[in-house]
C-alpha cells in the first residue's frame, strides 16, 4: 500500500543518515510505572534518534494528561527537537505500540504528512542486532510551522452530542476488563466503565507481541469485524487518555480507513466523578 504509514527496520537502516530523515524515540508508560521512559532512551535507542516526551509535548494549561497543544506550541516544540517542514519523520517506541502512533496522529493533525512509524520498533531493531546508543542526542533547531486540523480530534462536547446521534462509531481500545467495568482504572478518582454505545476493541489485539510488529491487513479486518466495527462508517477512537485510541487509528488508516477522530480526553475525562453518564458490561 502506497501510503501505509509503517516503514521497515531494513527501510531505517539503509536510510538513517539521510539528512532529511528524522527520528524520532516516542517511549512512553503509564504513570507510576518505572524506570521512566525519558531513563528507557537514555540507557538505549537508535542512533540519532531524539527523545519525543508526549506529557512535555502537550497543552500544560490542561489538567488532564498530554491533551493536544496549540499549533504554536507543537511548532516550537518541534522545531526545538530539529524537525522542519521538510523533513520525513520517523516514530518508534519500545515495541509495544504505547505511543508511536499517538505522535503519527499528533503530526497528521498539524499538517505534516511526511510521517512514518518504525513497524516493531526498537524490539525488533534490536532482536536483529542492530546497533544501538546510550545518553541523549541533542538536535539542531529547526523551524516547523504547524497548522492545526480539528477535524482529527473530538471534544467532550462532540462526544456528548454523538452518544445522542449515533452519528460516529466509538471504539474503546482499553482492556476488557476496564471497559466493561470490572477492573479498577489506573488512574485514581476515575470511574469504571465506558461511555455509552461504545464498541470495544483492545489495541494490544492488533499486534504480534512476540515480534513487535502490527498484525498484517488481513487480521486487521477479522479484529475491527468481530468487535463489531463497520469500516464504511465514520468513527472515532478512544482509551484511557487518548494514547492507545492512536493504536486503532493507525490499524484503520493502513485499512484505508483515513478520517476518523481521536477522542482526545478519552477515559481520563469522561470517566470523572463528575462526568457524563456511563455504561459498563460487555458493548
Amino acid at each position: 500500500m502506497a501510503n501505509d504509514p509503517l516503514v521497515s527496520t531494513e527501510w531505517l537502516a539503509s536510510h538513517i543518515n539521510d539528512t532529511n530523515v528524522k527520528l524520532l524515540d516516542a517511549t512512553f508508560k503509564l504513570p507510576g510505572i518505572l524506570p521512566l521512559p525519558k531513563d528507557d532512551y537514555l540507557a538505549a535507542h537508535i542512533p540519532g534518534a531524539v527523545y519525543f516526551d508526549v506529557d512535555a509535548v502537550s497543552d500544560h494549561s490542561d489538567p488532564l494528561p498530554h491533551m493536544f497543544p496549540s499549533a504554536e506550541q507543537f511548532g516550537r516544540d518541534v522545531g526545538a527537537l530539529g524537525v522542519s517542514n521538510s523533513d520525513t519523520v520517523v516514530i518508534y517506541d519500545a515495541g509495544g505500540w504505547v505511543a508511536a502512533p499517538r505522535v503519527w496522529w499528533m503530526f497528521l493533525s498539524y499538517g505534516h504528512r511526511d510521517v512514518r512509524i518504525l513497524n516493531g520498533g526498537l524490539k525488533k531493531w534490536r532482536a536483529e542486532g542492530r546497533p544501538v546508543q546510550a545518553g541523549e542526542v541533542t538536535a539542531k533547531p529547526a523551524t516547523f510551522n504547524a497548522t492545526y486540523d480539528e477535524r482529527r480530534v473530538r471534544s467532550i462536547k462532540q462526544m456528548i452530542a454523538n452518544v445522542a446521534s449515533r452519528a460516529e462509531q466509538v471504539i474503546d481500545a482499553r482492556a476488557v476488563e476496564r471497559f466493561e467495568g470490572r477492573a479498577p482504572e489506573p488512574r485514581p478518582g476515575i470511574r469504571s466503565g465506558h461511555i455509552p454505545g461504545a464498541l470495544n476493541l483492545p489495541y494490544n489485539n492488533l499486534f504480534d507481541a512476540a515480534a513487535g510488529t502490527m498484525k498484517p491487513h488481513d487480521e486487521l479486518k477479522k479484529a475491527f469485524a468481530d468487535a463489531g466495527v463497520d469500516t464504511a462508517k465514520p468513527i472515532v477512537t478512544s482509551c484511557g487518555s487518548g494514547v492507545s485510541a492512536a493504536v486503532l487509528t493507525l490499524a484503520l488508516y493502513r485499512l484505508g480507513v483515513e478520517n476518523t477522530g481521536l477522542y482526545d480526553g478519552s477515559w481520563s475525562e469522561w470517566g470523572k466523578a463528575d462526568g457524563p453518564a456511563i455504561a459498563t458490561g460487555p458493548a
